[in-house]
């Protein structure tokens, strides 16, 4: 067994080069550029959204409270008439990216904290480079690309946002593998 303040350099060294991917995933190659569209008239849709003063939150529209609901005709008809949405309202103002890309930091140091317990719990030190790189960029990957799948299932988000997600997935799982592979103790 080996325990994860054994492995704290491939958890750092792995945070920061996944934290670089996808800076350069984001920043500079672009395929990301077309997740979301603009709303149409979207200067009316903004000025009805704000006149509804709706604090930052998850919200469906229309939302039935049960299941028994959804059956009601005034429910059914909304459902009907559209628009069906899932929303998400932020706070206003500028996006102020360090806060964010903190948060996102400390994500990919949770997720690598993961890897080296589940890999440090599974192989023993010394072990294999290969099975070293299988199980840390399997567990990577999972963590990375899973979430996904569920948006694209139950809330409508578009299949191809989610393949380039799996995609970003896959090259951070691939980049914490080989990280835990070379620094195995």
């Amino acid at each position: 067994m080996v325990t994860i303040p054994e492995l704290w350099l491939p958890i750092l060294l792995a945070a920061i080069l996944v934290f670089v991917a996808s800076s350069v995933i984001h920043m500079f190659l672009g395929y990301h550029a077309g997740d979301f569209d603009a709303v149409p008239d979207e200067d009316r849709v903004r000025e009805a959204l704000r006149g509804a003063d709706i604090p930052p939150g998850d919200y469906a529209i229309p939302k039935a409270s049960s299941m028994k609901e959804m059956a009601d005709p005034e429910v059914v008809r909304k459902y009907e008439e559209g628009p069906v949405a899932v929303l998400t309202i932020l706070k206003s103002g500028p996006v102020k990216m360090g806060p964010v890309l903190g948060k996102w930091f400390l994500f990919l140091v949770a997720v690598s904290i993961i890897v080296a317990y589940l890999a440090g719990r599974t192989l023993v030190a010394g072990a294999d480079a290969m099975a070293v790189f299988r199980v840390a960029g399997t567990v990577a990957f999972v963590a990375y690309a899973a979430d996904s799948w569920p948006q694209s299932i139950w809330f409508g988000k578009r299949w191809s946002t989610t393949l380039k997600n799996t995609f970003d997935g896959l090259v951070y799982g691939l980049v914490t593998g080989g990280v835990f592979a070379l620094l195995w103790p």
